[in-house]
């Protein structure tokens, strides 16, 4: 008997599902403290959640039979997926079960905000009749920014057009032909400020998008433009939209999520400019049964018939075959993670090549792993070794895979080559003894790179000095070199010097590097 415990309020529909199969016994224990639940997670075998739980390294530890995590929905930021990743658990999650919610929740809310309706209701409540005072304006043909063309963007896109608003977007990572092609206008971020009445955000929250609305963003917008934000906190700066909005610059915001959930006594909800929801871009009837059906499901599948449906931690291969492939599967993961890191414009062709002595089985898990990696870097949703292959070819990207038998310096080679608008990318890896993972070559330049940490990529002069500088400005803010690679450009007077750091290295830290007379350019990420 496999026994199951759910410790959120999941959908009436899911719980019945494990009532019903035999071979699971099931336990609801919802609102437990962190204390209590480290105390009974030893006895099950599964853990059904939403995101009130957090499942830490000490719940980990402390889940000694436990197998498969699901979460009732698609954010998994309240578990250590890496700690869960190194006890065998399985994590998985129910993308597609929301994202029509969340797009409808964010017309719905540009709807009420437009319309003054959530201060209206309150007015009236309040026994006033002040209709000059909240008086409106129309939607129509007013031009709608979309940030981010993942699945829900491009459902929020769909809405909006259907509501005769002019629609255009902004995608970084997602050809302008597949925006088009879908009936879209691309322009680039600054011109979406410039142009939108309206815009809302359907993108990851990661380094690149932190902040990403703030006092320099607003200030290029018009004036007057609302803005709604159904996808994560922290992507608007709170403090800049706070004072763009006293300033008039902004006429209202819809904020579904914060910085800090619940944002307690926040400044921005004393503005009557501002309306507000409690994280509710999920939260219908109809999503929350789709992901506790959808949970329920998974958990069966993995417990009782070794089934894998949207797991984010493991590949669709198990026993001898996964200890095969798992060095190959780190690799081309962390190759692409790179890649999604450095690589500018819109993505249109992935292709992957498998040299020398790879093993002879089924690559295929090892090429999801690098477009999953890739793919993880700039979509909102949350991307797996199930759906990464069709969530590309979705946005217009197209893959191929080769191999070949013929070694060159190196005993096996993995070659992941991006093509976007603006530039052509390729990066090698190899696998030294057993499971060492190096990356080898980046376009033009050969040199050794071990995957992993605080990385940062720069392109130099070579000449006397340059490496110098650098050293000392870093040294200026107290930052460590742990390591440094450089590699020389074939035929050419630049070099290529990887650093790994003890710690990140903040941007205005690499901007006044990137200043420096004999550095090209720099930019930083994590592995």
């Amino acid at each position: 008997m496999m026994k199951v415990l759910v410790s959120d309020k999941i959908g009436d529909a899911g719980l019945e599902i494990f009532e019903n199969q035999e071979g699971i016994e099931l336990d609801v224990k919802t609102g437990l403290e962190p204390d209590a639940l480290k105390e009974i997670i030893g006895q099950y075998d599964a853990l059904a959640i939403r995101s009130a739980t957090k499942v830490t390294k000490e719940i980990l530890d402390a889940a000694t039979n436990l197998k498969v995590i699901a979460r009732a929905g698609i954010g998994l930021d309240n578990v250590d997926i890496e700690e869960a990743t190194k006890k065998g658990v399985a994590v998985m999650n129910t993308p597609g079960g929301n994202t029509v919610t969340t797009a409808e929740h964010a017309i719905a809310m540009m709807m009420a905000l437009t319309r003054n309706i959530p201060r209206a209701t309150q007015s009236l409540k309040e026994t006033k009749w002040e209709k000059k005072l909240l008086q409106g304006r129309e939607i129509r043909n007013k031009t709608f920014g979309v940030i981010g063309f993942g699945n829900i963007g491009s459902i929020a896109a769909g809405l909006a057009k259907g509501l005769r608003m002019k629609v255009i977007v902004f995608d970084p990572y997602i050809s302008s032909e597949h925006i088009e092609k879908a009936g879209f206008e691309y322009v680039t971020l600054d011109q979406l400020y410039e142009k939108s009445d309206y815009i809302t955000i359907h993108v990851p929250k990661m380094d690149a998008t932190i902040d990403l609305l703030n006092a320099a963003a607003f200030a290029k917008m018009k004036d007057g433009v609302m803005v709604m934000n159904c996808a994560r906190g922290g992507i608007i700066n709170e403090s800049d939209l706070y004072d763009a909005i006293q300033s008039g610059k902004v006429a209202g915001a819809a904020l579904d999520v914060f910085v800090t959930e619940p944002p307690g006594d926040h400044p921005l909800l004393k503005l009557d400019q501002v309306i507000a929801t409690p994280h509710l871009g999920a939260s219908t009837a109809e999503a929350q049964t789709n992901v506790a059906v959808a949970a329920a499901n998974q958990i069966i599948a993995y417990l009782l018939h070794d089934t894998v449906i949207n797991a984010v931690n493991v590949p669709s291969v198990t026993g001898e075959v996964l200890k095969q492939l798992k060095p190959y599967i780190y690799l081309a993961e962390k190759m692409g993670i790179m890649q999604g890191q450095i690589t500018k414009g819109g993505i249109k062709e992935v292709d992957i090549e498998y040299i020398g002595k790879i093993p002879e089985l089924d690559l295929k898990p090892i090429s999801i792993a690098g477009i999953k990696g890739m793919l993880s870097q700039f979509v909102q949703e949350e991307v797996n070794s199930v759906n990464a292959i069709s969530y590309a070819k979705e946005l217009g990207i197209k893959i191929s895979e080769s191999s070949s038998k013929e070694a060159g310096n190196f005993l096996n080679l993995i070659r992941m080559t991006i093509v976007t608008e603006k530039e052509t990318h390729i990066l090698e890896g190899t696998i030294f003894g057993k499971d060492d993972a190096r990356i080898v070559r980046i376009n033009k330049f050969r040199l050794e790179v071990i995957p992993e940490g605080h990385l940062a990529l720069i392109h130099n002069v070579d000449k006397p000095g340059s490496i110098g500088s650098m050293g000392v400005t870093l040294g200026k803010y107290d930052i460590n070199i742990a390591r440094m690679m450089v590699g020389r450009e074939e035929d050419g007077n630049r070099n290529i010097i990887f650093l790994k750091t003890d710690t990140p290295i903040p941007q205005e830290v690499a901007k006044e590097i990137e200043d420096l007379d004999l550095v090209i350019s720099m930019s930083t990420f994590e592995l």
